[in-house]
């Protein structure tokens, strides 16, 4: 591709001196299961989110998944949700053996409308998951309003370090919730280099759930207080991730400055509709999506141009194979659907060039006649 849609090469070249001395650090300790990287990761992240205790844990997928075991979700039980998201989202919710319910979302933003979550909660809610999408929050305020008294995790995967003003404070992604969640995919913002996750809360008896459940129920070696698992942060994650950190909030504002141009770029285009943010959100732009209704011409059209490109998500999870069991037909999440149709996500990693976003605008453009 002339322009990827990501290039981690890019950035690693970047920071390669740290991340290498700080990996053969782990390595020469041969100290390689949590210890003090995870635990130095661990109160960094706390500070950035504000809020009193991180937990690492080994993916984004299992942050969700000991989230929901931590606040009691099991068999019998609903958690509501959005059907627009990655699947682990409600993938969670089904292995924990609860069922998943969604709303539908705001068309603007992508995300989950508060008003879908207030009129799918009913006696067997035990919990809602909102969704930070393409890096910018949900509006967490409304969606706690609108559980009704349950707890809302945030599944922050794609917004570390996005924030939010609410009633004239800065709320940090997974602040505001009963549990917040983070993913190191590669792909995110701050992305390891293999899979991690980690668990944010104010909470300290959630912490303390949290602390044991990662580690197969146990606080003390050998010595269990409840089914838990095996999902801990390597060190070697948190060691690449740690070097990683310092530079987040710059790679986040070349972000927003690569979305600014584009922005521009495409002004005139009346097929084509640009990001959404809430006057309330900073977004960390994981993602720059479009609407556009010839969405599946014109990928075909820049991936003849060498642009790289991907649609997240071309299939609601209401609509998944899987899923079917819950009853739900085509027409009953209209705007998920809908943007499932028309979304398309363009290159916008931070060392993205001049050259390479004039590349991917010249191509947008050309596709529209312009």
């Amino acid at each position: 591709m002339a322009v990827p849609l990501l290039d981690l090469k890019a950035q690693h070249a970047t920071i390669r001196d740290d991340v290498v001395a700080a990996v053969m650090d782990i390595v020469d300790q041969q100290a390689f299961i949590l210890g003090d990287p995870v635990g130095q990761l661990e109160c960094s992240v706390a500070g950035l989110s504000q809020v009193k205790y991180a937990v690492g844990c080994a993916n984004g997928t299992d942050a969700l998944l000991l989230a929901l075991r931590a606040l009691d979700v099991g068999h019998g039980d609903e958690v509501v949700t959005t059907p627009f998201t990655f699947f682990a989202t409600a993938g969670a919710i089904h292995n924990v053996g609860a069922r998943p319910v969604f709303g539908d979302i705001d068309p603007r933003t992508f995300n989950i409308a508060p008003d879908t979550v207030r009129a799918s909660i009913s006696d067997r809610t035990k919990a809602v998951i909102a969704v930070d999408l393409f890096g910018q929050m949900a509006p967490i305020e409304e969606v706690i309003a609108a559980a009704q008294g349950r707890p809302v995790i945030e599944d922050a995967a794609q917004s570390i370090g996005a924030s939010r003003l609410v009633n004239g404070a800065t709320v940090m992604a997974g602040q505001a919730a009963a549990i917040g969640t983070f993913s190191f995919f590669p792909s995110k913002n701050l992305g390891g280099y293999g899979d991690g996750g980690m668990m944010v809360t104010q909470d300290e008896s959630l912490f303390e759930a949290l602390m044991k459940l990662r580690t197969h129920g146990s606080r003390r070696t050998y010595f269990h207080e409840i089914v838990g698992y095996n999902s801990r942060l390597d060190a070697l994650q948190a060691a690449v991730l740690r070097a990683k950190l310092p530079h987040l909030a710059a790679w986040s504002e070349a972000r927003r400055r690569n979305a600014a141009y584009y922005d521009a770029a495409f002004a005139d285009l009346t097929d084509v509709v640009t990001p959404y943010i809430d006057p309330a959100n900073t977004s960390i732009y994981n993602q720059y999506t479009l609407r556009v209704p010839e969405r599946d011409a014109l990928q075909a059209h820049l991936k003849a141009h060498e642009i790289g490109s991907s649609v997240y998500y071309p299939l609601p999870l209401h609509l998944q194979p899987c899923f079917a069991y819950l009853g739900y037909e085509e027409g009953q999440c209209p705007e998920s659907e809908r943007a499932a149709r028309e979304v398309l996500s363009l290159p916008v990693f931070p060392e993205l060039t001049t050259a390479q976003r004039d590349d991917v605008i010249a191509a947008v453009r050309t596709f529209f006649g312009h």
